[in-house]
């Protein structure tokens, strides 16, 4: 019966039973047959047949957007029990922004493995459309990723936390010695930002056009070659508020747009057709850390 509810759905999510037929890869007179028998064994009509038309009966409007969800339990229920089953050939596959220097993801990956220790942590970083390649591509579970378009319904948009913004800068340059900064006082001073070769256009056009960067952009490939370029008074580097060792060399200073402090919003996304129970429970020890880190 389950796939001929699912036959079902496609007619109505077409609105065609020769579209359905194509995506369910089977002839538009066996669709036409399963849907009937499925009729005959629930005991009412789901459809209103009209030459080459249909509409929905109220029972089968009913149990068309009850079974979506029935559905979806389904496929998640086969999906975690499989994961479940072959303990031995689990894994997460995370990902994280290049820039984000914070202990948070460390942290979660530890309590996550700790209970969890049959299950392989696969952890890859990347820009910002780094990451949102590895979702499509599946090359990535779930990523750790600021927010810089609109949520799109094909994720799970989990809200972690509001960071405020900073810039480090080489502790002898005059700069600072400000209490806090802003694009223009920045304007003649290199940003040095962290991206792989392809993604550098797209991460200087946003700080260009979002935080209002002018002046001339540097790139490294991680954090630790960022810090050595900032510690030469190379230029400063965009960084977030959250707790981490330094050194005296460098100063951090908050980074504010008409006296108010610019903030960077992180988020946890995944597939929704994704979501699994490994998923989630990482998804939450993320969230409770960055919870306690902010308290």
């Amino acid at each position: 019966m389950l796939n001929q509810i699912r036959y079902f759905q496609a007619v109505v999510h077409f609105n065609s039973f020769t579209e359905a037929a194509e995506e369910c890869h089977i002839s538009q007179s066996a669709i036409s047959q399963q849907i009937k028998a499925l009729e005959q064994a629930l005991g009412f009509d789901l459809l209103v047949r009209m030459n080459r038309k249909f509409e929905l009966t109220p029972a089968g409007e009913h149990f068309y957007k009850k079974s979506l969800i029935l559905v979806a339990d389904y496929d998640r229920l086969v999906q975690d029990s499989i994961r479940i089953a072959r303990k031995d050939h689990s894994e997460l596959r995370i990902g994280y922004l290049k820039g984000y220097s914070g202990t948070a993801i460390q942290t979660a990956v530890a309590r996550f493995s700790e209970q969890y220790p049959d299950v392989t942590v696969h952890i890859i970083s990347g820009s910002h459309e780094d990451l949102y390649d590895a979702l499509r591509t599946e090359k990535a579970d779930l990523v750790l990723n600021d927010q810089r378009r609109a949520f799109s319904d094909e994720y799970v948009n989990l809200s972690l936390i509001h960071m405020n913004c900073l810039v480090e800068i080489a502790s002898r340059n005059p700069i600072a010695v400000l209490e806090t900064v802003s694009s223009e006082d920045l304007k003649n001073t290199p940003c040095i930002l962290v991206a792989s070769r392809n993604q550098q256009k797209n991460e200087q056009e946003y700080y260009q056009n979002v935080f209002g960067f002018k002046g001339d952009f540097l790139f490294a490939d991680s954090i630790e070659e960022a810090r050595l370029m900032v510690v030469q008074n190379n230029g400063f580097m965009p960084v977030d508020d959250v707790p981490e060792f330094i050194g005296n060399a460098t100063t951090r200073i908050p980074l504010c747009r008409n006296d108010s402090p610019i903030t960077r919003h992180y988020c946890a996304f995944w597939k929704k057709d994704n979501s699994g129970y490994y998923i989630e429970s990482f998804a939450e020890m993320l969230k409770a850390v960055f919870s306690e880190q902010n308290n």
